[in-house]
């Protein structure tokens, strides 16, 4: 069987068990819609989190970027994994025995304000919708490469089998779904890097296998990998550091608060039944999360190994596919980056016009790549590789079995659907329950906030639907300003409610807007604003990293620091917290009585 025809019975089979658990898990009450009814064992709730968590910026960038950054792509692994843990430390227990299954319904309770929650509303979709074009952007890609279909028509499908489930299901049928998309994602990610660890050196944990010397030879494969990239005038690949080591450490601590304040996640921990089945689904959740990133980095280093091993033979000669300078001769290029140019995210220009591909780092400065390159006429790298293919197509570039290629794109389309499930169920309980239910019209009933939720839903879909296609120029290519947008907004807020009795509602709420405001215009600022100043335009402020060298992706932490700065400057020039407030933080933080902390809708 060849490998489209795979591909599309790996990818049919689970969409098709996607589609029948959502018509087997149809949400029947508001409760089972927005928390899938409270009741989730703690191990599938933990399953279905990590399915939520790893998105595509995990199952397909994350690898893609630690490849590219080396080094200091670890900022991603820290990031991530460190904003859980402060995620399932430091506030979702405390949320979870709040028992409100939202987060503008916790602010606007905790902050007695109405006001507050609508603030939190704003913060919440800024971030959620940031975040979701990454995820149906991925969707794209999977489904342009791997099905042989357009990027649009890609996220047409996605969008259509997101529907299915996410509308009909609510929390339910996307939980649940979830539990299998996790299965599927995680066999994706795991058995070709097994089935590559094997291959260089016959090591099948690619955990160990990174740290292993290569098949037949003494030589370390990270020791090979530096060789392979200082050769084509890249840094080193185990101390490379992108940007000052200030933007690094900011930035790690962006991803962490952005991570621990993200609502889709947040409000997995509600659909357990009490506080102890949270702690237990945390726990078990980074546990199926670990799975994935500690096999992350293994995969970077073996996927860019094979890319530039096989791109320009550094490590490799001989044979009809490269000349005397071991550059491949363009017409006999592999299969792989035949089928990976027709989606744009492999290009080849031949700027010397010789036919050959020849791929150095354009920015070297070493004299004797410089040197090796001249003698062939290179005039500039003549291949632009995007590092979101780096998972999805090492398979490919280690000449895998098909159907282990199917599975990968499978688990990739699982990863991509699964977050923007829980990413879209955020944004309709925050316009059905926390603006129309509880601000707007308050004698809603439960039957009308149903239907509201799911038509808040398909909305949701349709607007991320669109922005997929047509993402806006501050967001492309990254979600790192989602985690940015969420650790400098409500990240503080939650903090402030649960461990601060003083913290009001103005404060509270001056800083959701401070945190926000400074980082939007910062990613903004990055740009330049500009005014006209007779014929010309002049730059009036901002540029490329104009705050001490940070980056827009990382300056989540800073808006975080003018969010706690400008919170508490206005708590104590406005009224003191009601004191029945002030019990009500006391009583969440104390974790007694936990068993018997349902909470409810």
């Amino acid at each position: 069987m060849d490998l489209q025809t795979i591909t599309y019975v790996f990818v049919g089979f689970t969409f098709a068990i996607y589609i029948g658990i959502a018509l087997w898990a149809r949400a029947g009450s508001t409760k089972e819609f927005y928390v899938a009814g409270g009741g989730v064992h703690p191990v599938l709730n933990g399953m279905a989190t990590g399915a939520d968590w790893m998105s595509a910026a995990s199952f397909i960038s994350m690898a893609g970027l630690i490849a590219n950054m080396g080094y200091g792509g670890g900022l991603f692994l820290m990031g991530w994994t460190g904003g859980y843990v402060l995620l399932a430390m430091l506030l979702a227990p405390y949320l979870r025995k709040f028992g409100k299954f939202t987060v503008p319904q916790f602010v606007g309770d905790r902050f007695y304000s109405k006001k507050a929650s609508t603030v939190a509303v704003i913060c919440l979709l800024s971030a959620s919708i940031t975040y979701i074009i990454g995820q149906m952007t991925g969707v794209g890609v999977a489904f342009s490469r791997f099905l042989g279909v357009s990027n649009a028509t890609g996220i047409y499908i996605g969008m259509a089998i997101v529907f299915m489930y996410a509308v009909f299901g609510g929390m339910k049928g996307i939980t649940y779904t979830q539990v299998a998309q996790y299965c599927v994602l995680i066999l994706a990610y795991t058995v070709p890097a097994i089935f590559i660890s094997m291959q260089l050196t016959g090591n099948p944990l690619p955990q160990l296998g990174l740290g292993s010397d290569l098949a037949g030879t003494d030589l370390s494969l990270l020791t090979k990998l530096d060789q392979v990239v200082t050769d084509l005038g890249f840094g080193k690949y185990t101390t490379s550091v992108p940007g000052s080591t200030l933007n690094m450490f900011v930035y790690t601590v962006s991803l962490m608060i952005g991570t621990a304040g993200l609502p889709h996640v947040i409000v997995r921990f509600f659909t357990v039944p009490n506080v102890k089945g949270a702690r237990s689904s945390a726990g078990w959740a980074l546990v199926f999360i670990a799975i994935l990133y500690t096999t992350a980095p293994a995969v970077a280093a073996m996927a860019r190994l094979n890319l530039h091993s096989t791109v320009n033979t550094a490590v490799m000669s001989g044979g009809d596919m490269f000349d005397n300078n071991n550059n491949i001769v363009y017409e006999q290029r592999p299969d792989w980056m035949k089928r990976w140019e027709v989606t744009g995210l492999l290009k080849f220009e031949d700027k010397n016009g010789d036919g050959r591909i020849q791929y150095y780092n354009d920015k070297t400065k070493d004299p004797e790549v410089i040197a090796k390159a001249a003698a062939a006429g290179w005039k500039g790298s003549e291949l632009n590789v995007n590092r979101d293919i780096i998972v999805l197509a090492n398979p490919e570039i280690a000449m895998l079995p098909n159907w282990v290629i199917a599975l990968v794109a499978a688990g990739g389309l699982a990863a991509a659907l699964s977050t923007a499930a829980g990413l879209l169920l955020a944004i309709s309980s925050a316009i059905s329950h926390d603006l129309l239910k509880e601000i707007w019209m308050p004698e809603l009933s439960e039957k009308n906030e149903l239907m509201a939720g799911k038509i808040a839903m398909a909305g949701s879909i349709c607007v991320a639907g669109y922005l997929g296609l047509n993402p806006p120029g501050f967001a492309a290519g990254t979600v790192a300003i989602a985690f940015g947008l969420a650790g400098s907004s409500l990240f503080p807020c939650l903090m402030m409610g649960i461990f601060s009795k003083t913290m009001n509602r103005e404060g509270a709420i001056a800083g959701m807007l401070a945190g926000l405001g400074v980082t939007m215009f910062y990613v903004f600022a990055h740009k330049g604003i500009f005014f006209i100043k007779g014929t010309e335009f002049v730059n009036a402020i901002g540029g490329p990293n104009f705050f001490f060298g940070i980056s827009p992706n990382a300056f989540g932490a800073i808006g975080a620091i003018v969010n706690f700065a400008a919170a508490f400057a206005v708590k104590n020039m406005t009224a003191p917290v009601p004191e029945h407030i002030a019990a009500m933080v006391e009583d969440v933080r104390i974790p007694r009585g936990s068993k018997e902390s349902v909470g409810g809708h």
